[in-house]
């Protein structure tokens, strides 16, 4: 009943603002503090107000953007993403956290297929193969289990996810409720799929970009760069949103951190830009592309400067954890399940006790792995060394010794003892570092737009 009536109220407030949105948002933000009684999104409305107040500033005309786009993907994307997944959802999942006393994801990513249509230099889904797949009945199975604990958003990995537009869409129309979005190559992207966007209005691509043309073609092929130029050009002409994906390695970290670079993404229409640290996953993974501690650093001190003056959305999954409290995985904000079924706490971390054929959701969470991600986590103080994995390898080896998680890579099992070991000399060297960045920013944590989780 109180959920029903908070998803009216949410939904007449949205309406109201529809009709004049950049006159009535603040409007509809004074309905908020109102609404929000037990401040849930007390901070996220703060910083909201804090940019209201500054129209002449980025993330203002960030704002400005998303109001330009197609009015009914614009309109979906708000029910879906604010009321829905953040607001409904997430009372929700508070809910069940405590009934059930482990985590509740607020988003989940799956892998619709394994298949893809390049074989990109150091993907982690390429250890995979081409012959997995999730069913339609699967993907739908898993997400009303989702919908039941509160999750409304939900996030293809791959593969490449593309592969299976007529079911990812479909997908769209059973769960209009619900937001998608999908990381892709951006290489399948047409104008009959644009047309599929417009009208099932609850789709979003996460486009990969590993920086400029010749960087990002040396590790996905000639003409991919090109083929990405067009597939930007048609999803801003027709006012559909899109962000970036980009992992930063230690060849490409200066390119996909430069003004240049966030001016090119800017100016082709994307929204949001996700920064990926390189992980040395599987045994053919290659330590050298690790960035050194003062790369990283780089990419760090860049990235918050752009945040204050570019109009995206940007977020570093690896260095900006204060925002969430730590790892945001084993379901704790979200989990991956790949094609096989396999349950994961992370989409880098290919350990599971659990398979979504044999298991439901729930009992995946409370599996023997995600209750010890729920029991130790956060895995370090400091939020800049927030991984089990990366920078607290001895973590994530006692984790999946005493769960007996077993791998689920499929074409090359990797020992927990192999992968962590790759670990340990980065952990160490980046330790000094991640120390003097987390005492000179006072453990503050820096105001910037969020939905709570990321």
């Amino acid at each position: 009943m109180i959920e029903a009536v908070q998803s009216f109220a949410a939904k007449q407030a949205l309406k109201y603002m529809e009709q004049e949105p950049e006159k009535n948002l603040p409007k509809l933000l004074d309905w908020a503090d109102k609404f929000d009684k037990n401040d849930l999104y007390l901070a996220q409305r703060r910083v909201l107000r804090k940019v209201l107040d500054h129209p002449e500033g980025n993330w203002y005309q960030l704002i400005r953007k998303v109001l330009q786009l197609d009015e009914g993907v614009r309109n979906a994307f708000l029910e879906n993403f604010m009321v829905n997944a953040s607001l409904i959802g997430g009372t929700r999942q508070a809910a069940i956290r405590r009934q059930e006393g482990c985590n509740v994801p607020w988003a989940i990513l799956l892998d619709p297929t394994s298949a893809c249509n390049l074989r990109c230099t150091g993907c982690w889904a390429a250890e995979y193969g081409h012959n997995l797949n999730l069913s339609l009945e699967t993907i739908d199975s898993i997400i009303r289990q989702g919908k039941a604990l509160g999750t409304y958003m939900y996030i293809y990995t791959g593969g490449e996810p593309l592969v299976r537009k007529a079911d990812l869409i479909r997908l769209c129309e059973l769960h209009p409720d619900c937001e998608f979005l999908s990381f892709t190559n951006g290489t399948l992207i047409d104008e009959a799929f644009c047309q599929e966007m417009l009208r099932v209005k609850n789709f979003v691509p996460a486009i990969s970009l590993e920086g400029f043309e010749p960087a990002n073609d040396s590790r996905r092929g000639g003409g991919c760069f090109q083929k990405v130029q067009a597939a930007m050009q048609l999803l801003k002409a027709h006012k559909l949103p899109f962000g970036i994906s980009s992992c930063y390695t230690a060849a490409n970290y200066d390119d996909i951190s430069s003004e240049a670079y966030f001016d090119m993404i800017v100016e082709a229409g994307a929204l949001f830009v996700w920064f990926f640290h390189y992980m040395p996953v599987g045994n053919d993974a290659v330590p050298e592309l690790l960035p050194t501690p003062e790369q990283r650093k780089t990419v760090y001190t860049r990235i918050r400067n752009f945040r204050e003056s570019k109009p995206i959305f940007s977020m570093d999954f690896q260095n900006d954890a204060e925002f969430v409290g730590g790892c945001i995985a084993g379901g704790r904000n979200y989990l991956h399940i790949n094609a096989a079924g396999d349950v994961e706490p992370c989409v880098f971390i290919h350990y599971s006790n659990v398979n979504i054929h044999d298991h439901t959701l729930l009992e995946a969470l409370k599996s023997p792995l995600f209750m010890a991600y729920h029991d130790n986590q956060p895995f370090n103080k400091n939020m800049l060394r927030p991984c089990p994995m990366l920078e607290n390898p001895e973590r994530l080896r006692e984790m999946v010794k005493k769960s007996g998680a077993k791998s689920t890579d499929l074409q090359s099992p990797e020992s927990v003892d192999h992968l962590c070991d790759k670990c340990l000399s980065y952990a160490e060297n980046w330790t000094p570092t991640a120390d003097a960045l987390w005492a000179e920013s006072g453990h503050a944590r820096p105001q910037m737009p969020s939905a709570g989780s990321y």
